[in-house]
């Protein structure tokens, strides 16, 4: 079992910055990719960054130049520059482990990032 705890979302103006953490515990050795999506009210959950053991990070089209995925053991960050209003969603880490036996997904409960003036 993982379990994810996300921080720092928050109320931020336009063209102002965060950084989203999410810290893992329980059977972190098994995590091989972790990353963060969005979900914006009506819309789907879709991914924003997403980074491989081994592997360079993958970012959504709408991320690249202004986000930056990073992980240190068991803690990932999502440094968001530039923030617009359209960034405005609640933002869920996600890790993909793998027992062994098989892949699982693990989520967190989500963080709110508002961009608003």
């Amino acid at each position: 079992q993982v379990q994810l705890v996300e921080s720092g979302g928050g109320l931020v103006q336009p063209g102002g910055s965060l950084r989203l953490s999410c810290a893992a515990s329980g059977s972190i050795f098994s995590i091989y990719a972790m990353g963060w999506y969005r979900q914006a009210p009506g819309k789907q959950r879709e991914l924003v960054a997403r980074i491989v053991r081994g592997s360079s990070a993958t970012y959504a089209e709408s991320a690249k130049g202004r986000f930056t995925i990073s992980r240190d053991n068991a803690i990932v960050y999502l440094e968001m520059n530039n923030l617009n209003p359209e960034d405005t969603a609640v933002y869920y880490c996600n890790a993909d482990a793998n027992t062994g036996i098989a892949v699982r997904s693990y989520w967190g409960q989500g963080t709110q990032v508002t961009v608003s003036s």
